[in-house]
């Protein structure tokens, strides 16, 4: 299904992943595991033909399924609803296009031409499966968690969560041999996580997937590919038994290490006695060096300690006590109304949990509250001295074309070297602040935008799934560093660890806008909104 040799890939000028070779075949279930930045996205895409790679040969003998990491309407999927996106997967959208001014030509003029090319149409419709097609997406995507009316709807009316279950949709529905999927459960609540992992564990085609809730799939997976400076590691089995085979080549690399730096410490010492007495000695010190210089270029690595992530959001500046206030905000796309009468007000230092059904409105509330999207009626006020900042789900205030360090000029006027710190307590050092923006991984956006928070001093955070694609540590590092700020928030969030740190003061519930007292029993519903 797919074969991969020699393979390397470029980010940049920078090789992150160097002459890898694996397999996927039929039945073969297999977890990409990685830190953020190791390059996982960037194999993903040269795999899939979207970015080009560096050297190496890609065979793929079946119809491929992409699931990428922030699917966006691209192409035909402009203006297209979200069923059409959907019936793409098997070109049924083409087909019930095809079948529909067939149908219109024959009613306009039932000669036997017409008729003809509605039959041959018709059939083409019904053999590619076009008669069941409906039910079978509204059964896909009512599993992922979205209600099929939902999927009537623009793409662009959808949220960010709903495109993705739309995209997942998409490929499930498809039907391929072979699926590639970078972080699937992404925006995703716990029951359709379930159902997503349930229907991956059935699939008989093989699967690449690349996740941090890969002990979802645990059972089902037959073997993990870890990426780690520019090299991947094949490990055979499960996550868990993965986990523990990482840990002993961890420990055993780590005890070789010490053997290999004592024998150089070793011999390299008596060499330097030797050079210091006879001229015999001198030349058997010269065949030691020569001995050194052997070990040390096949020298391993010991376990290399994992860069511990401290984030400290500077002290917001000096507003009033009444920091927002939102008044009778509706918001409805034609006929379909998403919510309508929300008011509340939040106080200097509150944090307000947004809660919801996927579909709820609720990054639709937190867009009007940011003014990035304009209401259908309701005013939002913001109290004196309150300078708002925005983190969206879908890294809209990043500009792919430019590099890490024009974005980060975009908030703030601070000097490089400044805005460099910045970014390398995000873990963004080095070479990489020069690169584009286009070129990250989601967890290293996810990072970048965080960084630009941090640049632009606000004493206002509208957050929007900020935890999305970040590794356990930059997720913990994140949630510390919100939960010591004192500014105000309001949060959209999955993660219950991380609103659990945040300990909200208040949530509003969508689409009803009913608000109420937070209390720390509420926080078992995060996963599942």
């Amino acid at each position: 299904m797919l074969e991969v040799r020699e393979l390397s890939v470029e980010v940049s000028g920078r090789t992150v992943v160097s002459e890898a070779s694996f397999s996927v075949g039929a039945g073969d279930k297999v977890g990409l595991v990685g830190r953020n930045g190791t390059g996982k996205s960037s194999l993903m895409r040269v795999l899939v033909g979207e970015k080009e790679s560096a050297g190496g040969t890609i065979l793929i003998g079946s119809a491929l399924g992409y699931v990428p990491q922030d699917p966006r309407p691209r192409g035909h999927a402009h203006g297209a609803t979200g069923l059409a996106h959907v019936l793409s997967g098997k070109e049924l959208d083409r087909l019930a296009t095809a079948l529909a001014t067939a149908q219109s030509a024959m009613e306009e003029t039932p000669d036997e031409q017409a008729i003809e090319a509605f039959s041959h149409a018709e059939e083409e419709f019904r053999v590619a499966g076009g008669y069941q097609a409906e039910s079978e997406v509204n059964r896909i995507v009512t599993g992922l968690g979205l209600e099929p009316e939902r999927i009537l709807l623009p793409l662009e009316a959808l949220s960010g969560g709903e495109r993705r279950r739309v995209e997942i949709a998409r490929v499930l529905f498809g039907g391929n041999e072979l699926l590639l999927m970078d972080e699937p459960t992404n925006h995703l609540d716990a029951t359709a996580k379930d159902w997503l992992m349930g229907f991956l564990r059935a699939y008989r085609g093989g699967l690449l997937v690349v996740s941090h809730d890969l002990e979802l799939l645990d059972s089902a997976l037959t073997r993990v590919l870890h990426l780690d400076e520019g090299k991947i590691h094949a490990y055979r089995g499960t996550y868990t038994k993965y986990l523990a085979a990482r840990k002993k080549d961890e420990e055993r690399l780590a005890k070789t290490a010490v053997r290999q730096q004592a024998e150089v410490v070793r011999l390299t010492t008596l060499a330097d006695v030797m050079r210091r007495q006879s001229a015999t000695r001198a030349r058997t010190a010269q065949s030691l060096d020569k001995r050194v210089a052997r070990l040390r270029s096949t020298m391993v690595e010991g376990q290399r300690r994992e860069r511990k992530i401290k984030i400290r959001f500077p002290e917001p500046p000096h507003s009033g006590k009444q920091v927002l206030m939102a008044q009778g905000l509706t918001k409805a796309y034609e006929d379909n109304q998403i919510f309508g009468d929300v008011s509340f007000d939040l106080r200097k230092g509150e944090r307000l949990l947004i809660m919801g059904l996927n579909g709820a409105g609720k990054t639709t509330l937190l867009r009007i509250l940011a003014g990035e999207l304009e209401p259908n009626s309701g005013t939002v006020r913001f109290g004196a001295g309150v300078l708002a900042g925005y983190y969206a789900q879908e890294h809209e205030g990043i500009d792919r074309a430019a590099s890490l360090l024009e974005n980060m000029y975009r908030f703030s006027d601070e000097a490089e070297p400044q805005l460099r710190a910045l970014l390398g307590m995000f873990g963004l050092t080095g070479d990489v602040a020069r690169q584009t923006a286009g070129t990250l991984s989601g967890g290293e956006k996810t990072k970048l935008a965080l960084a630009q928070l941090v640049a632009g001093r606000h004493n206002l955070l509208f957050l929007d799934e900020p935890t999305n694609n970040l590794d356990p540590a930059s997720r913990t590092a994140v949630a510390v560093a919100l939960a010591a700020w004192p500014g105000s928030m309001v949060i959209v969030s999955h993660d219950e660890e991380f609103v659990s740190a945040l300990v909200p003061h208040k949530f509003v519930l969508m689409p009803e806008g009913r608000l109420d007292t937070w209390e720390e029993d509420l926080v078992q519903f995060v996963a599942m909104a």
